[in-house]
């Protein structure tokens, strides 16, 4: 390997950030390049080693990355090699490519990384690959030098023309639609919808979690024209439904909304087990242990993730009305409880994301922060602050707590001030990258 450290190393991944768009680090519109055509040409540059392992394909508005892990967590406990890629990433890159194989997971290697950037250079400036095609080739190259025996890969955005779009699977999975990216998949639930089943293959069974009256027509439309066997998790009763309710009460995925993401899983499970390659499915005990232990054996992060007990944070990543309406439900049920004395939110959004549809949702009672990540995506923290403030003078609520900060740092410090000696709840969320900045400052203080 050429000149590798840890230096050359970092220099390099900070290029591929920023050489080559990242919708984490510029708007959707910049970063996001739709079409198969530049990632099928990177595929062949590197051997389409998607080609090498079964796959299964998970899309979705919400709830994708838990049900992709869930799977890849069942895999391996079943005795496979299992490849998972997942995005967006928490703290490190790297974290999008995971192996999971005897009871633990791993990252895609530095040293590898490094030498995939430099090895294949000339290919991603030919055709001006984007940050997500280039970590989807490293990742699907990186499972089969592994020798991966199955990856399951989550779709960056949408389906049809997304660069995961590339693989044939064993199993093509919807998880649920909500209006979310209308910009880029469409106005309404039935067009996104669309968009997301375009994963669906001929032959290739396809499983949706969730449908809506204007959406199931146009799965079963698709699923048709593709000629792909289709089940609806929502009208089936999988065999292990009766655990859902046991396994629920202790997995470390602990949002309540991994009760449908859950359902699916079962599903899919079910559907697999149908194909002999899978065999190692029907031992149910193993299974259930494998989703009860989802975040521990796989490396799952942001997903309503306890970061602290004393005061206890909560951190997720879900960031659009259908997300959060489940979200602050959940927050508002402990609050009830009576075992908090206060609810803190500290929240961000990004400029394209529907706030005036997220307000209504918000608890009435919590103290706000509001803050900015560092992307130029964020809703400016000023100008977040004046809307909810605004919203809650018109509909004659208390806006006597609600704060700004101009940085998630400064953000988080005020909520533990504020926490301070008191039993209070803190919820970080609204957006990834609040989360992702939140998680590395508080790991920070802890080495303090």
């Amino acid at each position: 390997m050429n000149n590798y450290s840890e230096e050359t190393y970092l220099k390099k991944v900070e290029s591929i950030f920023t050489r080559y768009p990242s919708v984490q680090k510029v708007p959707f519109g910049d970063a996001y390049k739709p079409g198969l055509d530049h990632m099928e040409r990177f595929s062949a540059a590197l051997g389409d080693p998607h080609l090498k392992y079964r796959t299964i394909h998970v899309a979705g508005t919400n709830g994708k990355g838990s049900t992709a892990s869930m799977l890849a967590s069942v895999l391996s406990a079943s005795g496979l090699k299992t490849g998972l890629y997942t995005s967006p990433h928490i703290e490190d890159f790297r974290e999008r490519a995971r192996i999971l194989s005897e009871g633990r997971y791993s990252l895609v290697p530095k040293e590898y990384v490094y030498d995939f950037l430099c090895r294949y250079e000339d290919v991603m400036e030919e055709l001006s690959l984007s940050f997500f095609e280039i970590t989807t080739g490293l990742a699907f190259k990186w499972f089969a030098d592994q020798e991966v025996d199955v990856a399951v890969i989550e779709v960056g955005l949408g389906g049809r023309l997304d660069s995961t779009n590339i693989i044939t699977p064993d199993l093509s999975v919807v998880t649920s639609i909500a209006l979310d990216h209308c910009a880029l998949l469409g106005d309404t639930l039935a067009e996104i919808a669309r968009e997301k089943a375009g994963i669906f293959k001929a032959g290739v069974p396809a499983l949706v979690g969730e449908y809506l009256p204007e959406t199931r027509p146009v799965f079963k439309e698709v699923a048709g024209t593709a000629g792909a066997p289709l089940t609806f998790a929502q009208d089936v009763e999988p065999s292990m439904q009766g655990l859902s309710d046991e396994i629920l009460g202790k997995m470390d995925l602990r949002g309540k909304y991994q009760a449908k993401n859950l359902r699916t899983v079962l599903a899919a499970i079910d559907i697999l087990k149908e194909n002999p390659c899978y065999s190692g499915l029907e031992d149910e005990g193993r299974t259930a242990d494998a989703i009860i232990r989802t975040a521990f054996l796989s490396g799952f992060h942001g997903r309503w993730e306890r970061l602290s007990e004393n005061p206890e944070i909560i951190a997720d990543i879900g960031h659009n009305p259908a997300a959060l309406k489940e979200n602050f439900a959940q927050l508002e049920e402990m609050m009830s409880g009576g075992d908090y004395s206060s609810l803190i939110i500290v929240y961000a959004v990004m400029a394209d994301k529907d706030f005036q549809g997220i307000m209504p949702l918000m608890p009435e009672d919590a103290t706000y922060i509001f803050t900015n990540p560092a992307t130029s995506r964020a809703l400016p923290v000023k100008e977040l602050t004046e809307i909810f403030r605004n919203n809650c003078i018109k509909n004659g609520k208390p806006v006597d707590r609600i704060h700004d900060a101009p940085s998630v740092q400064e953000a988080v410090r005020m909520a533990l001030d504020l926490a301070k000696d008191t039993n209070a709840l803190i919820y970080l969320g609204g957006s990834t990258y609040l989360v992702s900045e939140a998680v590395g400052i508080l790991h920070s203080m802890d080495g303090e």
